[in-house]
């Protein structure tokens, strides 16, 4: 697993999988957060990104803060994948946001966006990307077999 501390509206975290070309990147440029699904074999086109998901709103966690009346806390963002290397998922606090799942050509994530209708020759599941309690049962169960 690879960790990153940070302070929301910056960050930045980028982890390979075993299982090339796969790698998954979380990026907070300072509005959001987002979770990328990347083909790093396609890293100079523009299929590089196969997916992207909204983790949280840099204003909204500022918000929750807010009403704890805490000031802006640093964060913890983590990365694990399975070990097919096949999966990946985002821990924002040691709590599961996102998963990918690369073989299913599927993400999953709390924030269930953005949401896209399906064109013709996509690869890559993009019409909801909806939690899965289910799908991240079994990438932790996997991760003691």
């Amino acid at each position: 697993m690879q960790s990153l501390s940070f302070t929301p509206g910056r960050a930045f975290l980028s982890v390979d999988s075993t299982t090339v070309p796969w790698t998954v990147v979380f990026e907070d440029e300072g509005v959001a957060g987002y979770f990328y699904a990347c083909d790093r074999s396609q890293e100079k086109h523009d299929h590089a990104i196969l997916d992207a998901m909204l983790i949280y709103n840099v204003g909204a966690l500022a918000k929750s803060d807010a009403e704890l009346k805490r000031p802006t806390s640093e964060r913890i963002a983590s990365v694990e994948w399975s070990r097919d290397g096949l999966k990946a998922v985002l821990y924002l606090d040691g709590t599961p946001q996102a998963l990918y799942d690369f073989e299913a050509r599927a993400g999953y994530c709390r924030m269930n966006f953005p949401n896209f209708l399906e064109e013709k020759g996509d690869t890559w599941r993009k019409s909801t990307h909806t939690w899965s309690e289910e799908m991240m049962q079994r990438f932790e169960a996997a991760l003691y077999v």
